[in-house]
């Protein structure tokens, strides 16, 4: 069973990989729709997340669809990642140098329904997979956007093994950005690791 804590209306899973924090929001709700927190910057301080988040993104997703395995170069984010509607399959990767787990993944369902969000420190990769008809995923960032300092693993990367839930013959539909990133291996080898 994973550690949690819970401060004001989050409660903090400990992932399996330092650092990485799962999520889950309380709803408020009757028979006129809900409410419910994303964010108070005092919780999730004393959930351990003390990022300071200076952007905002949203991107509109079909199914199929797979962003990923992205980062920054020189100016890593720590994101904090949800599904406003619909579903995603959500991972990140270790690029930590020296970490016990680098190489290592973890992925989570994030979804409209599930109201669960991931926290994703600097220094890793971070991909996701479309499992709805579409999907409005949302991010926080610690840091810009960077045109110039992207990054990339490629997402069926042997070594990585991310169990992405594909189904049997199933191709992920990708941008020609995606396509053409190296495998890990390759990726170690241009940083001298």
């Amino acid at each position: 069973m994973r550690k949690s804590v819970t401060y004001g209306n989050f409660t903090f899973v400990e992932s399996d990989i330092k650092d990485v924090v799962i999520v889950d929001c309380k709803v408020y709700g009757d028979d006129r729709g809900g409410f419910m927190e994303t964010y108070k910057r005092s919780d999730f301080v004393k959930g351990g997340i003390t990022a300071d988040f200076v952007q905002d993104n949203q991107s509109m997703s079909k199914r199929g669809v797979l962003r990923g395995l992205h980062f920054q170069i020189a100016h890593p984010q720590a994101k904090l990642v949800r599904v406003v509607e619909g579903s995603v399959y959500d991972v990140c990767v270790d690029l930590r140098a020296g970490s016990p787990t680098f190489g290592k993944w973890e992925g989570v369902e994030l979804s409209g329904e599930n109201h669960r969000q991931l926290f994703i420190p600097r220094g890793f990769a971070h991909g996701f997979y479309v499992m709805s008809e579409t999907a409005v995923f949302c991010y926080k960032c610690d840091d810009v956007y960077h045109p110039n300092d992207e990054g990339g693993i490629t997402w069926n990367d042997k070594d990585l093994a991310v169990a992405w839930p594909l189904g049997v013959g199933t191709e992920p539909i990708l941008s020609q950005k995606d396509q053409m990133h190296p495998t890990f291996a390759e990726w170690k080898k241009s940083i001298n690791i």
